[in-house]
């Protein structure tokens, strides 16, 4: 070193690295700067890996942002792969490096900058260490993964992590012609976005023919020759020719930390505004540091490159100049594509708010990407999150699949700048019909929340709706009826907007009123309607059924994924007619076609019944539209209606369907019976064995589409209570029920062999290690199926159990009630 000529040392290149070592060189030539890398590349498109595995990306050297060479002649910097930085003595200003040939030499430094990123988690599980399991981080793992995947028939790929690399890695492995199944120990992908939109994704990633395993943790793996086995510690396992972990990543700290650096509270290196670590002549960026919150203000670990390329041309400038430039932190704006969606979120969604205990609200809207008589507008879907006191923005999450990324950088900027809600209303959005619509997205996010913050539209979530008992409320549904009669939210009753004002003497004053449509607008129109009219306590869904139906989804765990890969080719040429391409269905048959795209429900179910109404029996229509759960409806429909469904398929975010129009005779002959169709069941057991078949018998009968009744009684009660009962005011006789009757169906024996609980337990292990739902499991899905709950009323008085004691959905009735439902039945079974 010189006195006029300062040495800069950099450890680690790519985006936070190479990027300060040019920007050191563009504010001086006056400087020796040398950039050690312990890989083989500098500078690659680490984004970009997947695509090349999948084969999107087909030129590898197009990973490649610059050379070694390349970049060390622009730049005049000595650049050192295979070169890996040992030791630190910060005292001494000196780093210690070794090259992969064994070689051991020192640097000396004015200033050095650490840049060591992250690396992937790898959990001591065993059988980790098998052939066929790997990470991706960089270019040598992508290579490992080319490779292997070339000498290897690779049919089933299992990826362990839902996150960002995890969906865009099954996305590539679908391309690449192998059955994907994702395992994801949380309840839902993604986890930087909310369960609500994480539904969303979950549907898309099930259309696209990806094995979703949630709530699943892998206990280790085996191998067979070349066949891997992943387990699962529920008892699952699953036979792959290829696992990806992508479980995440932890902050390359080692180094520093061995150097007496001081590490944050989350294990990352320490730095302050100017990004200089605890030694004044040290600094970091990218991966490895630790920074505050903007808006929490706590640390927090950001693993983008976006954040890591701006840390460092601040970094660079603090280096040469001195510490004059300030860094405002990351609020984590991240975006991905997952097929034919994009997925995308910046700032703090709800459920981080809730963890930290930050009061907050929500709004959800579904809008177009465009202007919906413009060709191709597909639907966009965006939560954000914002304070109740003033507005200010929190967060953004939007799944879509146009027009996403200028959406999210929008709410991204207006976040970091402490923006509020109302400040989403007066952004100025260039608009073209291709583009936008008068009111773009983020306005219309910007209005609806507005309106909560002010109190003109008071919001209903559906977390709250789905826990509520329903007979407490009046739930309306303000959709059409012809809508209302494709699916609806258990106990609403319909009253469409439009006939809402006639019909206001059926609404009650003395409840509150729950109000939902199909995704929010109509719903908040009729609770003006009905303020306006003196009802006070009235509430809208927010995101409406749409919302409410996506995220209570049932997720069953998948089965046959082997199997699925090996008949892939076999199923591929049976489904190649109507469900693989419909139009081949029709092919010396007419098909009108009608284009739905753009349009928000329920108009695509409305044109479909038009066109239908106009055509001749035997007639075919194809019918396309832009909403994902169209062709669910569709095919809905049709099964209430008697036209015949004849397939489905997507292509590139639009949905298809194609029904031939029906016979007179067959639509007559479809139109629901109203006399002798329903199953009533009395459970007057409480065996465990009798009450699992009850509700096995409750769930085969719902899932026939018939109104099931059970009516419970006695002992039979004990089947339904709560597992965390508030505390009741009991006489004598009732405590002394509760002391001898089991406390919930936990307790439950078996009518044979109990063998003092044994028995019981015995058998519950067995149905979890064989995959058969649980009592409980069983007992919500008939919840979730719409079966009716009846408490005998005279058994609760004479056992002394309230009505606190039961299930939130369960309502009580005598034996009127039984029969009346038994005189519309014709099976009635006695268990």
């Amino acid at each position: 070193m010189t006195a006029n000529k300062k040495k800069f040392l950099i450890v680690g290149g790519v985006a936070g690295g190479a990027t300060a070592a040019a920007r050191i060189r563009r504010m001086t030539e006056d400087a020796e700067i040398i950039l050690f890398e312990k890989g083989e590349h500098i500078s690659y498109a680490n984004c970009g890996l997947p695509y090349y595995i999948g084969g999107v990306i087909e030129d590898r050297d197009r990973l490649f942002v610059q050379t070694q060479e390349a970049f060390g002649r622009r730049f005049n910097i000595d650049v050192r792969t295979r070169s890996e930085v040992t030791a630190i003595d910060a005292a001494a200003r000196q780093v210690t490096v070794r090259t992969t040939d064994g070689k051991e030499y020192s640097e000396c430094y004015d200033k050095l900058l650490l840049s060591p990123g992250a690396s992937p988690v790898v959990p001591p599980l065993q059988g980790i260490d098998s052939e066929g399991i790997f990470t991706l981080r960089n270019v040598s793992d992508t290579d490992r993964i080319k490779r292997y995947m070339n000498s290897h028939k690779v049919r089933r790929a299992v990826i362990v992590g839902g996150g960002f690399i995890g969906l865009e890695m099954a996305e590539n492995l679908k391309h690449a012609g192998a059955q994907v199944a994702v395992v994801e120990m949380a309840n839902q992908v993604m986890a930087p976005i909310d369960y609500s939109m994480a539904a969303l994704v979950h549907d898309h990633l099930q259309q696209q023919g990806v094995k979703l395993y949630l709530e699943q943790a892998v206990e280790g793996f085996s191998q067979d020759g070349e066949e891997l086995e992943v387990h699962f510690k529920s008892g699952i396992s699953l036979k792959a020719d290829m696992v990806l972990l992508s479980i995440g990543v932890r902050a390359e700290t080692r180094l520093a930390q061995a150097a007496g650096l001081k590490l944050g509270d989350m294990r990352g290196i320490w730095v302050n505004e100017y990004l200089q670590t605890s030694d004044e002549n040290i600094y970091a960026v990218g991966d490895a540091i630790e920074y505050p919150h903007p808006i929490t203000g706590k640390p927090w670990l950001n693993f983008l490159a976006g954040p890591a390329n701006r840390q460092a041309r601040i970094v660079a400038d603090n280096m040469v100049k001195g510490n004059k430039e300030r860094y405002e932190g990351s609020i984590g704006t991240a975006i991905a594509k997952v097929f034919d969606i994009t997925v995308a979120s910046t700032g703090l969604p709800a459920k981080r708010l809730k963890q930290m205990d930050i009061p907050y609200l929500s709004a959800t809207i579904h809008n177009g990407a465009h202007a919906g008589y413009y060709p191709g507008s597909m639907q966009m879907d965006i939560k954000i999150t914002f304070s109740p006191e003033d507005g200010r923005l929190y967060g953004a999450q939007i799944v879509g699949y146009d027009g996403v990324d200028k959406r999210i950088d929008e709410y991204a900027m207006a976040i970091k700048n402490g923006a509020t809600v109302d400040d989403l209303t007066r952004l100025e959005h260039a608009y073209a019909p291709p583009f936008s619509s008068a009111k773009d997205p983020v306005a219309i996010s910007g209005y609806v929340a507005g309106n909560i913050l002010s109190g003109k539209m008071t919001p209903l979530y559906w977390r709250e709706l789905k826990d509520i008992d329903t007979t407490k409320v009046t739930l309306i549904d303000v959709r059409t009826a012809d809508e209302y009669a494709l699916g609806t939210i258990s106990g609403a009753i319909n009253i469409p907007l439009d006939d809402m004002r006639d019909r206001l003497s059926e609404i009650p004053r003395d409840k509150q009123i729950w109000l939902f449509c199909g995704v929010g607008l109509r719903g908040y129109l009729a609770s003006n309607i009905l303020k306006a009219n003196g009802y006070e306590d009235v509430r809208n869904l927010i995101g409406g059924y749409k919302t409410y139906k996506a995220a209570t989804a049932k997720i069953n765990t998948p089965e046959g994924f082997g199997e699925a890969a090996e008949n892939s080719q076999a199923n591929a040429s049976e489904t190649s007619g109507c469900s693989a391409d419909a139009t081949s269905c029709s092919a010396d048959k007419e098909v009108i076609k009608v284009d739905a795209c753009g349009i928000q429900c329920p108009g695509p179910i409305m044109k479909m019944k038009q066109a239908i109404d106009a055509l001749s029996a035997g007639q075919q229509l194809e019918i396309r539209a832009t909403d994902a759960a169209f062709p669910r409806d569709a095919e809905a429909w049709c099964n209430t209606t008697g036209n015949k469904f004849l397939g489905k398929r997507s292509e590139a975010g639009i949905h298809i369907a194609l029904i031939e129009k029906a016979t007179p005779c067959a639509i007559e002959a479809a139109k629901p019976q109203t006399n002798g169709l329903g199953k009533t069941l009395i459970l007057f057991s409480d065996d465990l064995d009798k009450t699992l078949a009850t509700f096995v018998l409750a769930n085969g009968a719902a899932a026939t589409g018939k109104k099931v009744s059970i009516f419970f009684t006695f002992w039979g009660l004990n089947a339904i209570k709560k597992t965390h009962k508030p505390k009741v005011k009991k006489d004598i006789f009732g405590r002394m029920f509760s002391w001898m009757l089991p406390s919930d169906s936990s307790r439950l024996a078996l009518s044979k062999m109990n063998m003092m609980g044994m028995g019981a337990k015995m058998m519950r292990y067995l149905m979890n290690k064989k995959g058969v739902d649980s009592l409980e499991s069983l007992r919500q899905q008939a919840i979730d199926n719409g079966v009716e709950f009846i408490a005998c009323q005279m058994s609760m008085d004479v056992m002394g159990v309230k009505r606190e004691e039961l299930l939130d959905n369960v309502t009580v009735g005598g034996v009127a009630s039984y029969m009346e439902r038994a005189d519309r039945a014709n099976v009635n079974l006695f268990i």
